[in-house]
């Protein structure tokens, strides 16, 4: 079955990936790059990163694969390179007393010196927006500077900022300075030639490094960690939330719902923000000397490490398990979703289950098919379901209003043998195989009637339509294979577009905004670039193991359900180089995979439908042990790590984990308001696996409301957290 992205399915996204999987990112130490001076900041663009290096200047980093960075380039400043921002061909560079100087990195491997202003004071931090570069200048404050002409920079206004000014961002008509003992300040910067202080709200540390995102401020304070400030009204910023960290921060960076901190010798700290009044300290990870500036690009940190250079930190997800799940009259082949039904096709029949409760789908209806034929694919819109039937084949209408009460309404016989069906408007579109691709008009469900057809190159398996472009799937495992772009923008009269080679038939296609996400079997994933119509290509290539069956796509993972079990998450943000990032066995001969942003959804050829959570059950784990990488690269297994099962539980669950030698260990469970709700360890434990039981209760013996709750395990080595829900 060929899957369009329908938005209604996918506007439930209401943050990225990354935000909904934070609490199961697993961090590891994966390459570093040795600098000849000291690294104190960087930044990550188009491919390489830039590192400010002290007395060494500017040193620019490939990071084209992130395993094996190579300094490229490098550029001698004339002081001191304290920070550096990147815009379009030219790097900006804070160079302390040598005020702003701006680089020509149109070359990476030549970066060059092309022009300068010296500020009154030391260029402390650097950010640019626009045609302004806008200068932290320690004891003058914020500087604004013309960069239109980057070979002639001039200051056209200043803002003075009491004591000390160390860190700039910059937001829309406001730039935001972390201002030492004054905390951060807020400049209205709507006239470059007269910005003017705002706001102000005192930190109780050192601010130094600030970051803003949405409508909050995140401030590097110290000794006093991570500071959150609600900056909704600039005139009046208020600090929201706050966590305190290992040592001293730096910097920080936010993605996705978490705070990344350069924390000195505490290393990286990382903080999930997605509640900002209620920061939770996620884990941390030791880097080799004292962490000065960090970012963050794609399924990597970049931590910039003083002595040690640029540490490259991989950031990946494991496990997705189970959160419900139900039994079928028959095996299920293809799935579609509607509001908070799922329906599942299989030779056998129709099942409609209500997932509105995913921890416990309940099948409500079914619809057996008829003796002489079988259902291959189901496509759904609002009270009507659309079956295609094999030969002889047909497209049956069902009426779903009552999905207790499934009935068949309408029948059409088509000339081929059913395959794949799409929907889009009252169209829809059936690979009919050697018949080809069948445009059927079903305003009136009652009655579809036949409008168009058209002879494919090949016999046609699968079907999709996005914005009047059919995309169907050919082949018959003997002769061409590929997948065949037709225009249906007038549905009698389709059209051939083009056409692009596949290794072997399709046996799931997913279409997501300009790409098709195809599964072939041993052949694993195909990416093909669509943008143009009439020139598709291959992209990206992820070679299977054992063979893959369906795919699901939501928000920059891809799934994929492989022969022996195994679902698959593969990171498809970068099209062209998709990546593994995590599995989970047991989902039990998945034959079709959906995802809506919120559940994964997996058709089980052994009777049932199996309901997964994006984000990940095993693991917050933060290690900085090269062990803690198989020796081919891949991610371990959840060995060593904190995890919880059943989750979500109810009430009682098993939490388990392991330690690599005796020491020390607390194990909390907290509230989202971060209050200790009990302790369930505070005690030596010996090395090796131990397990507690949480039975939902907390210090007293009270039984606790329903919701989510944070189990934090800190050690004298490592601290990690999970999120356990409660369900009564």
């Amino acid at each position: 079955m060929m899957k369009p992205l329908l938005p209604v399915l996918f506007i439930v996204v209401l943050y990225p990936f990354f935000a909904l999987s934070q609490d199961c990112i697993d961090y590891s130490l994966g390459s570093s790059v040795d600098t000849p001076g000291q690294a104190h900041g960087v930044v990550v663009a188009d491919g390489h990163a830039y590192v400010v290096d002290g007395a060494s200047g500017l040193q620019v980093i490939d990071i084209a694969n992130p395993e094996n960075p190579q300094i490229v380039g490098s550029v001698d400043t004339p002081d001191w390179a304290s920070s550096v921002a990147v815009s379009g061909n030219y790097a900006y560079v804070a160079d302390r007393s040598s005020g702003l100087q701006i680089i020509d990195i149109m070359d990476p491997e030549s970066p060059l010196i092309v022009g300068s202003v010296a500020t009154p004071d030391q260029a402390l931090d650097v950010v640019v927006s626009g045609n302004y570069a806008y200068v932290a200048d320690r004891h003058t404050g914020l500087l604004l500077v013309d960069v239109s002409n980057p070979e002639i920079p001039q200051i056209i206004g200043s803002a003075d900022t009491p004591v000390w000014a160390a860190g700039v961002a910059v937001s829309g008509s406001y730039a935001y300075v972390a201002n030492w003992l004054n905390g951060l300040q807020v400049i209205d910067i709507t006239d470059p030639e007269n910005p003017h202080i705002t706001g102000t709200v005192n930190t109780p540390g050192l601010a130094n490094g600030v970051m803003v995102s949405g409508s909050y401020a995140y401030v590097a304070d110290w000794h006093f960690g991570l500071q959150v400030i609600d900056i909704t009204d600039p005139g009046s910023p208020q600090i929201a939330g706050s966590v305190d960290l290992e040592d001293v921060a730096y910097d920080v960076t936010v993605s996705g719902g978490v705070a990344y901190l350069a924390d000195d010798e505490g290393g990286l700290q990382v903080v999930d923000v997605t509640v900002p009044e209620t920061p939770q300290l996620m884990g941390n990870l030791a880097t080799p000397d004292r962490a000065r500036g960090v970012a963050v690009s794609g399924s990597y940190a970049y931590v910039a490490d003083l002595h040690s250079g640029l540490q490259v930190l991989y950031i990946t997800y494991l496990e997705v398990p189970p959160a419900g799940q139900v039994e079928t009259p028959a095996s299920v082949d293809r799935l579609a979703i509607s509001g908070d039904f799922v329906y599942a096709a299989g030779p056998a029949g129709l099942a409609i289950i209500d997932a509105s409760e995913a921890t416990n789908p309940i099948a409500v209806g079914a619809l057996e098919s008829p003796s002489y034929g079988d259902y291959r694919d189901v496509a759904v819109s609002g009270d009507y379901a659309y079956l295609t039937m094999g030969w002889p084949g047909a497209l049956i209408a069902v009426d779903v209003a009552a999905p207790d009460l499934p009935r068949v309404i309408g029948t059409l016989e088509i000339p081929g043998e059913a395959h794949g069906v799409a929907l889009e408007g009252h169209y829809v579109y059936v690979a009919d195989g050697s018949a080809g691709l069948q445009v059927i008009d079903v305003a009136d469900p009652e009655m579809p009637s036949l409008v168009g057809s058209f002879a494919t190159m090949a016999a046609a398996r699968l079907v999709a339509v996005a914005g009047g472009i059919v995309y169907v799937a050919l082949g018959d495992g003997y002769g061409y294979n590929g997948i065949e772009v037709v225009d249906v923008s007038d549905p009698s009269w389709p059209v051939h577009v083009s056409v692009v080679e596949t290794p072997d038939v399709a046996h799931d296609v997913v279409v997501v905004g300009n790409y098709i996400f195809a599964v072939f079997g041993i052949y694993g994933l195909r990416i093909i670039d669509a943008s143009e119509p009439s020139a598709p290509f291959t992209a990206g290539i992820f070679e299977a193991v054992t063979g893959t069956a369906g795919i699901g796509v939501s928000g920059g993972c891809a799934y994929l359900a492989e022969y022996n079990d195994d679902l698959l998450v593969i990171d498809v943000s970068l099209p062209s180089g998709p990546l593994l990032i995590g599995s989970t066995g047991s989902m039990g001969s998945a034959r079709d995979v959906l995802c809506d942003g919120e559940w994964i959804y997996v058709a089980k050829s052994d009777y049932g439908l199996q309901i997964g959570w994006p984000q990940c059950g095993g693991v917050v784990g933060i290690e900085g042990d090269t062990e803690d990488t198989d020796s081919d690269g891949s991610v371990p297994g959840l060995s060593g790590y904190l995890s919880a099962y059943p989750n979500p539980c109810n009430p009682r669950t098993t939490l388990s984990f392991s330690l690599k030698r005796a020491e020390w260990t607390e194990i909390g469970i907290y509230d989202l308001t971060g209050r200790r709700v009990t302790t369930l360890a505070d005690r030596t434990f010996s090395a090796g696996a131990h397990t507690l039981i949480w039975n939902g209760s907390d210090s007293q013996g009270r039984a606790l409301p329903s919701g989510t709750y944070l189990v934090r395990l800190a050690t004298e080595s490592r601290l990690e957290s999970r999120k356990v829900m409660l369900i009564r």
